[in-house]
């Protein structure tokens, strides 16, 4: 099938990590997947929540906003509603969990980072590319730690494996990766695929939206998103050495 923007069924779309995004955190990147922009921060506090303390532990965690007109029509603010959605919880425990393991807690010593993603525009894969522009994000904050020698550990130690995510489906019978909104919606099956960079999984998601998918279909996923996330780990690597 065609893809609407051109695009193999196994091509990314065009890819851009810009890190130093925002001034004030400690790491920040702009994550853009096409036309999903996601704006990640992390910001460092020393110490550790109260159910940590002592423990010689670090903390990492996420959350996850989008804002009101990211999408094609207005959404009200959560905070405004009063109300944290369950997809957005959903969303930031998936982000703190991948990020947790790419993170050796004991060298990173009692101190906490808050990784922030706000979707500025969507445009499908926002949890995602998340996750990737995170990764980064967080990278930058152990390295601030780093330079302050508040580390319990080498810095090498604490980031000891690189995470990326993508998204993968079936549309029209035909694996495609990194979905647009247009594929997205039209999905037979929809998954999320959390890698590092070795190509080991750390989540696997997957949803059969329209029917029900076989043993060769899930194996055509993992093997086309695979192959996805490792050429985002590369991404990554270049955005870190500029």
């Amino acid at each position: 099938m065609a893809r609407p923007d051109g695009r193999r069924p196994d091509q990314l779309r065009p890819v851009t990590l810009t890190r130093g995004w925002s001034t004030h955190p400690e790491g920040s990147v702009l994550v853009e997947f096409g036309g999903t922009r996601v704006l990640c921060t992390a910001s460092v506090t020393e110490g550790v929540p109260r159910w940590r303390k002592g423990s010689g532990l670090g903390w990492v965690t996420a959350e996850y906003a989008m804002l009101p007109r990211a999408t094609n029509t207005r959404s009200d603010r959560e905070s405004v509603r009063g109300k944290i959605g369950g997809r957005t919880h959903e969303i930031s425990r998936l982000i703190g969990r991948s990020l947790r393991a790419c993170v050796d807690l004991k060298a990173l010593g009692e101190n906490s980072i808050v990784l922030d993603c706000d979707v500025l525009q969507a445009d499908g894969g926002t949890r995602t590319a998340s996750i990737t522009g995170a990764y980064v994000a967080l990278y930058d904050a152990v390295s601030w730690l780093a330079g302050r020698k508040s580390l319990a550990g080498k810095p090498e130690k604490v980031m000891h494996r690189s995470v990326a995510a993508v998204s993968v489906g079936i549309v029209a019978g035909e694996p495609l990766l990194d979905l647009c909104y247009v594929e997205d919606v039209a999905a037979e099956v929809d998954m999320n695929v959390v890698c590092t960079g070795d190509g080991d999984f750390v989540e696997v998601q997957g949803t059969g939206e329209d029917g029900v998918f076989s043993r060769a279909q899930l194996d055509a996923l993992l093997d086309v998103a695979s192959l996805g996330c490792l050429e985002l780990a590369e991404a990554q690597r270049k955005a870190l050495a500029s």
